[in-house]
């Protein structure tokens, strides 16, 4: 009896999955010769594809609107093997992906790439190709399209040991082997972009000249490296700023921070210059280390430094002169003045505004001191850190709320703090520019608007043009001014308005 029992069970369970079997097999697909796919984007665009470089991997949706499922009995790219794209059809990567099912208003993803050929044009040119669905008897098309640039590309050949400032908790000073490239300054080439893999090096007693439209772009882990007795003379203009950015150009990436390392002035760098620059999506925008020389390590006019994971600019006992900046979105500092040095800033915007994370620090940090270890404190006296006609502003809610500068002070120890006609969300120091705390290093001034809104035109748009009813209309001194004109190249007021940009011109 438990036997027969048995049997019956088998031939009950055999039943139901030949059921099923017959239900799958009996499954009708839509045939319909006029049904169409739906794409989550009409055409799939890569904006800027350097030759020879693989792309991010861009996805698209394809959709079945319909009541029944959807055979698509090939996908493929129109290209075929000389394609320069390469697709992935819901997890399939063959050249041609066969009987890819779709259920009623169901969808799968297809993840696209892109690499150029190079060729000989020195301006940016267009390869096109399509995804081609073939099904119902039918076919439909995607248009794929990428912007391909041909370039110069700086790839490593040597490896360089770098000691680092900091003790690690061994109580050892950390060491790091960087792979790096040394630049030809003599030939750099004018005429096309540079994509810059590890760290590309100025070398001793050598100078880059960089002029109106140069470009650079870094791949993860590139740096500009201006070495010891090296110099950078960038000479960009109003029309044709010189680029330093990140290799990857698409709209998610073209304003990430932290995609590369930065650019480096180290030790022993000497009588650099920058004018006319946009200097983005870095760690650290500008580092510039201990000055040698009785002249800046860096003069920086005419600029924009946006979009750095850390610090927009670092002077680690540098001398930095800056006027006509934009210094914002960082996620740190927008500027640091630490172990020392001399900073001159006038007529620039520093304003941080930062949403990628909780930011911990203010805005301008001011140090005069270097900690070895825990028992061990070298004096830097900052001889000056002085700011004219300067907008430091920002949205930083930590340091009991004193604001977006840090006065990070050793008594004994020179610093030497001057706002003059600035706006500045800070309450350290009052409309005199002097110091609210004692002790106190020595801050003067004069002419100090304390904690009141510049009313930038869009934070959130990163637009710090004012409006008409700024605070900072007009509050300027024109004595400060380097130039005649604002970083839009528009004419200053008399008296000017205090920071980057005029209003009314």
């Amino acid at each position: 009896m438990k036997i027969k029992g048995l049997y019956k069970l088998i031939a009950v369970a055999a039943a139901v999955v030949g059921l099923t079997t017959s239900c799958i097999k009996d499954e009708r697909y839509l045939t319909d010769s006029s049904a169409r796919l739906v794409f989550s984007e009409d055409t799939v665009t890569f904006d800027t594809v350097f030759a020879t470089m693989a792309t991010v991997t861009r996805s698209v949706r394809v959709y079945n609107c319909y009541d029944e499922p959807l055979l698509i009995s090939t996908v493929a790219l129109q290209g075929g093997g000389a394609s320069r794209f390469r697709i992935n059809v819901d997890g399939d990567t063959s050249r041609i992906a066969r009987d890819v099912e779709i259920g009623a208003h169901d969808s799968i993803f297809i993840f696209i790439q892109a690499n150029i050929n190079p060729n000989d044009q020195t301006t940016p040119y267009l390869v096109e190709d399509a995804i081609v669905f073939g099904f119902n008897n039918r076919q439909q098309r995607l248009p794929v399209t990428a912007y391909g640039r041909n370039a110069v590309y700086h790839n490593p050949t040597y490896t360089h040991q770098v000691y680092s400032l900091y003790i690690n908790s061994r109580g050892q000073i950390d060491t790091n082997w960087i792979p790096f490239s040394i630049i030809d300054c003599a030939n750099w080439d004018h005429s096309r972009p540079h994509v810059i893999m590890g760290y590309a090096v100025v070398n001793s007693n050598e100078t880059l000249h960089l002029l109106p439209g140069d470009e650079l772009y870094f791949a993860d882990g590139g740096c500009l490296w201006v070495y010891d007795s090296a110099t950078l003379d960038v000479r960009g203009s109003l029309s044709q700023p010189v680029l330093f950015s990140s290799v990857r150009q698409d709209s998610y990436y073209d304003s990430l921070p932290g995609q590369w390392k930065g650019i480096w002035f180290s030790t022993g760098s000497k009588d650099s210059h920058i004018e006319w620059a946009c200097i983005e999506n870095a760690i650290v925008g500008i580092q510039a280390d201990t000055n040698v020389n009785n002249n800046p390590t860096l003069d920086i006019s005419n600029s924009v430094i946006q979009n750095h994971s850390r610090m927009g600019i670092l002077g680690q006992g540098a001398w930095i002169e800056g006027d006509n900046l934009l210094v914002h979105n960082c996620g740190e500092q927008l500027l640091a003045m630490v172990y020392g040095g001399r900073y001159l800033f006038s007529n620039s915007t520093f304003a941080n505004y930062w949403r990628f994370s909780s930011r911990k620090t203010p805005s301008v940090w001011i140090n005069n001191y270097y900690k070895y270890d825990e028992t061990t404190t070298f004096p830097r006296p900052i001889q000056q850190a002085e700011f004219r006609n300067c907008i430091i502003y920002g949205n930083y809610s930590g340091n009991d709320n004193k604001g977006e500068v840090l006065f990070d002070w050793l008594e004994g120890c020179d610093m030497n703090c001057v706002f003059h006609n600035c706006l500045v969300r800070s309450s350290l120091i009052d409309s005199d520019g002097n110091a609210t705390f004692t002790p106190a290093p020595l801050i003067s001034g004069s002419s100090v608007i304390v904690d009141s809104d510049p009313k930038f035109n869009d934070i959130h748009k990163h637009d710090y043009e004012l409006q008409d009813e700024s605070p900072a209309k007009g509050a300027g001194n024109s004595v400060w001014l380097k130039t005649s004109t604002d970083l839009k190249g528009n004419p200053r007021g008399n008296p000017p308005t205090i920071g980057a940009y005029e209003i009314g011109s």
